[in-house]
């Protein structure tokens, strides 16, 4: 049972994002404010929730979930200025409403695809778990979202996990326009819950009282091991789902009959009929607001709008590294195959940093399709090297969750071909968060990527250009043994999100002396591996074993041809690349990808912008050719690969 004193609260808290929104509503039709997405009518989920955790609980709330906000008390001034887009708000301009975090506050806000913040939520609540901490995660969601992939695979991870988090939908009757019985076949969407063996509660979602009551006590359970909940609150949108749209598809007459339920109309007859308050106390609640909120909206909209430079933007783009650099000391040396190296330092910084955990399928006591963690569950236990379901959305997202907690996740991905089914978690999750709110997210995706092996179409692609045009991720592609060791500690203590690429054909056909123990090499420093006065071969991963091949079988090239190992290919050496150009004249841009679209379009449009004068010959593209890679290892090798093409394009250079 609540106080007098908190029931008192509770009310406050309910009526204060009704009266911002209706002021926001206001501003809106002057003209001040663009857009407005409005939860009037559904406060009662923000704010009975959020009262009802504790304040080291983790809430990710959604666009209508102001009262989330208001009821942690984050600060109104930089709230206001982050409604109006203004330098001082939480993203400073960068994004609008609650597409933001607060680390502070603890809450992480939401993107666009609403579903894809369920799994952070379980990665937030892994971290409490890992730590035995008696905290939960609270993560918003509607009812639309409940038929995408995240949310399956979110509720399907916290089952399995046992993972101490609360997903509540917020059933409002419409998607947008598309109401719920063209959404789902089921009676309840609580219903769901049994689906993935996990308890489901379904609230009066304009009882204040029901949800905070619901969430005390399923908070309570959690953190005493019953696992996650699923909670569907039935409300309704009175208004469209933004104020641009209307509300013309949705019947008169059941906008009434749900204004009748209004929440705050129902905690204030409540709160009457008890003596708790009177109806003066509740309008000196809205005179109090007045004089508290007014100025803070007038002092926002007085606020200066965003201003910057190309500099700053371009900078807030990656987190600037603070991690202590290890250089190679060369010494123990031990003849190790590709496949040992990286072995060999994930197994390194498990055993040194205590933050590192991997995830991925058949990881654990099945050591990966590759074996690269053979033998690690036994040594580390399976908290960290823990088996997924096949869910590489849902893991990606969960390792966002974990590195905001201070974590160094890595994910392997079975085949890179896979990482596809994760593609908006990488690009809209993992890579614009540092620039948005100015979180670092130290995630590792380990991806054994290529063809050569006769894997077909399906587990050989070469895909590191579907990512190479996102700002915000690091992308890194060794070549050898030396450097997949350096650089993947690299990637590993880099606090912002990168793509290890792995040539699966080089885990076991190529060695070299590897020094034992920790180094780093480096990301965005290439390397000279051969040395050449009059062709520059510009390359990567296979790329530069193919040209080690060739120049090894062909001597009539010996002292002509400069090999370039990129290494990383975001970003990538131009130094380097000019330097050798610039020497050279000539310049050749090998990658194993098909080639149009593929990263040495880039590279050569960069050459030819700046380097022009330099040039004493066009520049030369080589690449597979435009076509799903074929199954066979005949037409692979022959007609897919680019590798015999590589004599005719050397001589056809040289001689021009």
């Amino acid at each position: 049972m609540l106080s007098n004193t908190q029931y008192k609260k509770l009310l406050y808290y309910l009526k204060l994002p009704r009266y911002i929104e209706e002021r926001m509503l206001l501003l809106l039709r002057q003209g001040k404010i663009s857009k407005w997405f409005s939860g009037i009518g559904q406060e009662a989920i923000s704010v009975g929730a959020t009262y009802a955790l504790n304040d080291n609980d983790y809430i990710l709330p959604m666009h209508r979930n102001l009262g989330v906000f208001t009821t942690r008390e984050i600060d109104l001034d930089r709230l206001f200025c982050q409604l109006f887009g203004k330098q001082n708000g939480f993203t400073k301009g960068r994004d609008r409403t609650f597409h933001f975090g607060s680390k502070e506050d603890k809450i992480i806000g939401m993107i666009s695809h609403l579903a894809a913040m369920l799994p952070v939520a379980n990665g937030l609540a892994l971290s409490f778990k890992l730590r035995k901490e008696k905290r939960i995660a609270l993560a918003f969601t509607g009812d639309g979202s409940t038929s995408e992939g995240d949310f399956h695979e979110a509720l399907n991870i916290a089952a399995v996990w046992n993972l101490p988090v609360i997903f509540i939908i917020e059933n409002n009757g419409y998607g947008l326009s598309t109401p719920t019985n063209q959404q789902y076949k089921c009676e309840k969407l609580v219903d769901k819950a049994v689906g993935y063996g996990i308890q489901g509660v379904q609230v009066d979602g304009n009882n204040v009282l029901e949800i905070y009551e619901t969430i005390k006590n399923l908070r309570k359970k959690i953190i005493n091991g019953a696992g996650p909940f699923l909670v569907e609150a039935l409300t309704f949108r009175v208004r469209g789902h933004e104020e641009a749209s209307g509300v013309k598809y949705v019947p008169e007459n059941l906008i009434k009959k749900w204004k009748k339920k209004d929440p705050i109309l129902q905690l204030e007859k409540k709160l009457i009929k008890d003596s708790i308050v009177t109806k003066d106390y509740i309008n000196n609640i809205e005179l109090d607001f007045s004089q508290k909120i007014l100025p803070i909206i007038e002092k926002a909209l007085k606020s200066p709008l965003p201003s910057s430079s190309e500099k700053d933007e371009l900078k807030d783009v990656y987190k600037q590294n603070s991690f202590k650099f290890i250089s190679s000391k060369n010494n123990n040396l031990k003849n190790k195959r590709f496949v040992d190296a990286i072995s060999d330092c994930l197994y390194e910084k498990m055993k040194s940093d205590s933050k590192v955990l991997i995830m991925g399928q058949d990881i654990a006591g099945y050591g990966g399709v590759f074996k690269v963690t053979e033998g690690f569950v036994e040594e580390f236990g399976d908290d960290r090297i823990r088996n997924t379901p096949i869910i590489e959305s849902g893991v990606i997202g969960t390792a966002m969750g974990l590195a905001i907690e201070g974590f160094k996740p890595i994910v392997e991905m079975q085949f890179a071909d896979f990482v596809s089914v994760g593609f908006s978690q990488i690009v809209n999750n993992l890579a614009k968060t540092f620039y948005r709110w100015n979180q670092s997210i130290n995630v590792t995706l380990r991806l054994p990527t290529g063809a050569g092996i006769g894997a077909g179409p399906f587990h050989s692609q070469s895909n590191e250009s579907w990512f190479y045009h996102v700002p915000g991720l690091k992308l890194v592609y060794p070549s050898n043994p030396i450097d997949a060791k350096g650089l993947l500690l690299s990637s590993i203590d880099d606090e912002n999100p990168v793509l290890f690429f792995e040539h699966k054909a080089l885990y076991r056909s190529v060695k070299a002396e590897v020094e034992d123990g920790n180094y780093h090499i480096p990301i965005g420093k290439a390397k000279k591996v051969i040395e050449g006065s009059s062709l520059s071969v510009i390359t990567y991963g296979m790329g530069v074993v193919w040209m080690q091949e060739f120049l090894k079988n062909n001597s009539e090239y010996d002292g002509l041809i400069e090999v370039i190992d990129l290494r990383s290919l975001l970003p990538w050496d131009k130094d380097m690349v000019f330097s050798s150009i610039k020497k050279t004249n000539k310049v050749i841009i090998l990658n194993e990808d098909n080639v149009t679209g593929s990263i040495s379009a880039e590279i050569s449009a960069v050459i030819s912008e700046y380097l022009f004068e330099y040039l004493d010959a066009p520049i030369l593209r080589l690449g597979s050719i435009d076509t799903p890679i074929p199954f066979s290892s005949n037409i692979e090798k022959n007609i897919y690969l680019p590798i015999n093409k590589i004599n005719s394009a050397v001589k056809k250079l040289l001689e021009y």
